[in-house]
């Protein structure tokens, strides 16, 4: 069982994807309301917010005011799972993430009790249409009915720990668990990878691996030198140095361990390094050239690989979202701090285009849709435009999301809504 939380400033996206209202939205996926708590029962998206936003008007200073929570059991568990067991996972839930207070290594509070449970939320069922995988989604109100503040300091910390100690409780088998029984065999399976390699490289050595189940995600500096890799599978992923002995499947020693498997090629390289003395030949001398005839060293052009990240498959630390864009609907996996930029940036409150702007910039983002594609009335660009977009290896989700954001902004414009505007 894992579970991710976070707290967010735009609770209304989050309502609306929660219960399947996002606009235009078409649900693959099955969607059952589980609990309303401390809220009139049966509400739609837009009255829960309401509530919850009454619930803060005397806290102003608040920017995120709600915390937005994942639960994700494994199937096998919840095969034979009611109604009444879903909602009673998710109260078991909400008293093992109270319970905790979180110190520092100085045994420093910096994370107090929280009272989700005393707090209001709105809790649903997913079922992803593909995989069948059921999930809890719950959004909560950052202030709870007696008034005090929920802390979010350490709060995937906090949502991790209680997933643990609800599966251990239920005697389910625990992520760490999991995670930690499994690490032998992705260690044989990229020992294997590395015996099947015939010449080193880090795209051969990721087929392989992407053959066996795996996505393999480099680590790059600025100088883009390879400093580490994770390794994917499903919803768990494996560090470098936790694979291996001795960390020699880390992305330092990894070539070295490849060329221990492979001794052969240490002694074809001998042979090419000294062939066979050729007898030596008086050197023809070379005519003099003036040195104004001698050519210029040419300067070195580095071109830059664009970035095409894939976002239609789901990982760790990725948000499901829906944008529509050329009046089709899109669903993409989003690094939820990419959200919260758009949210931000995009904010509801202020501005009464504010979905287009953010459909317009996610379609950026995932690479639906470019704005060279698009003729302006200063020129340039348009349908056969040379100019590519995409992210820079240098540029890291947020300023390339910035950059996008920046792109609908200027396509569409910005409309501010008169009269309220957001402290």
């Amino acid at each position: 069982m894992i579970a991710n939380a976070k707290a967010v400033a735009h609770g209304i996206r989050a309502m609306l994807y929660v219960s399947g209202e996002s606009r235009n939205k078409k649900h693959p996926e099955k969607i059952t309301r589980i609990c309303d708590n401390f809220m009139p029962q049966g509400m739609d998206a837009t009255g829960i917010w309401t509530e919850m936003k009454f619930a803060t008007m005397n806290r102003p200073n608040i920017k995120n005011n709600v915390i937005r929570m994942e639960i994700s059991p494994a199937m096998e568990h919840t095969e034979d799972f009611t109604l009444d067991d879903w909602r009673q996972l998710w109260y078991d839930f909400a008293a093992a993430f109270d319970s905790q207070e979180i110190r520092d290594k100085d045994g420093k509070t910096v994370s107090p009790h929280t009272n989700v449970s005393g707090s209001k939320s709105s809790v649903w069922l997913h079922e992803e249409s593909k995989s069948g995988i059921p999930h809890l989604h719950a959004v909560v109100c950052r202030v709870d009915e007696d008034g005090n503040i929920n802390n979010d300091h350490a709060i995937h910390l906090r949502a991790q720990r209680a997933a643990e100690k609800v599966a251990r409780q239920r005697g389910w088998t625990t992520a760490m668990h999991i995670h930690e029984t499994n690490i032998p065999q992705v260690s044989a399976d990229c020992m294997e990878a590395l015996r099947e390699l015939d010449e080193w490289s880090w795209d051969g050595y990721k087929k392989l691996l992407a053959a066996k189940g795996y996505e393999l995600h480099l680590r790059k500096d600025k100088k883009d030198m390879i400093r580490g890799y994770v390794l994917c599978k499903g919803n768990t992923r494996f560090k470098a140095s936790e694979l291996g002995k001795g960390r020699n499947l880390t992305a330092s020693r990894i070539r070295q361990t490849w060329e221990k498997l492979h001794p052969e090629q240490d002694k074809q390289k001998a042979k090419q390094a000294s062939p066979t003395p050729k007898p030596t030949a008086t050197p023809t001398p070379k005519p003099t050239v003036p040195n104004t005839a001698k050519q210029k060293p040419q300067p070195v052009i580095r071109l830059r690989n664009t970035v095409y990240e894939d976002y239609t498959e789901y990982k760790s630390n990725r948000l499901s979202t829906e944008f529509e864009h050329d009046g089709k609907t899109y669903k993409r996996y989003l690094p939820d701090k990419v959200i919260d930029f758009f949210n931000n940036e995009f904010d509801y409150q202020e501005l009464t285009n504010w979905q287009d702007l953010q459909n317009l910039a996610m379609a950026y983002f995932t690479l639906i849709a470019s704005p060279y594609e698009v003729t302006s009335g200063g020129g340039g660009g348009g349908s056969q435009s040379d100019l590519k977009w995409g992210r820079d290896p240098e540029e890291d989700e947020i300023e390339f999301a910035r950059r996008c954001a920046r792109e609908a902004s200027h396509r569409l414009g910005i409309q501010k809504k008169s009269g309220m505007k957001r402290k």
